[in-house]
């Protein structure tokens, strides 16, 4: 079992930054695909970014190229997302997920190919 933990949503202005973190309890996190995913009210989970077991390889949605960055530290076990120019768009509960994996560069985009996820943080970006 893995208990995943997210901290570091909040409030924050339209273009302002925040990282959010992933802390991982019960499990190395070494063995796992890491992701991020999100959902606003009244709409799907939808995938935001994917990390390798390594960290080698790295995946993200098209809304969040170019702002968003996934990145672990296994020696910590943890995950970040570093997510800068904020848009009101992205406002909606992030939600780290893990899916264990044999291969060190495989990485998912999939919701179904999660199999621990944790209770999600807050954030929202006003305009």
């Amino acid at each position: 079992q893995v208990q995943l933990v997210e901290s570091g949503g909040g409030l924050v202005q339209a273009g302002g930054s925040l990282r959010l973190s992933c802390a991982a309890s019960g499990r190395t996190l070494s063995s796992y695909v890491m992701g991020w995913f999100r959902q606003a009210p009244g709409k799907e989970r939808e995938f935001v970014a994917a990390i390798s077991r390594s960290g080698g390889n790295t995946i993200y949605a098209d809304s969040a190229k170019g702002r968003f960055t996934i990145s672990r530290d296994n020696a910590k076990n943890t995950v970040y997302l570093q997510m800068n120019s904020l848009k009101p768009e992205d406002t909606a509960v992030y939600y780290c997920a893990a899916d264990f994996a044999l291969r060190s560069d495989y990485v998912a985009e999939n919701r179904g190919a999660y199999d621990y996820w944790g209770q999600g943080t807050q954030v929202t970006v006003s305009s």
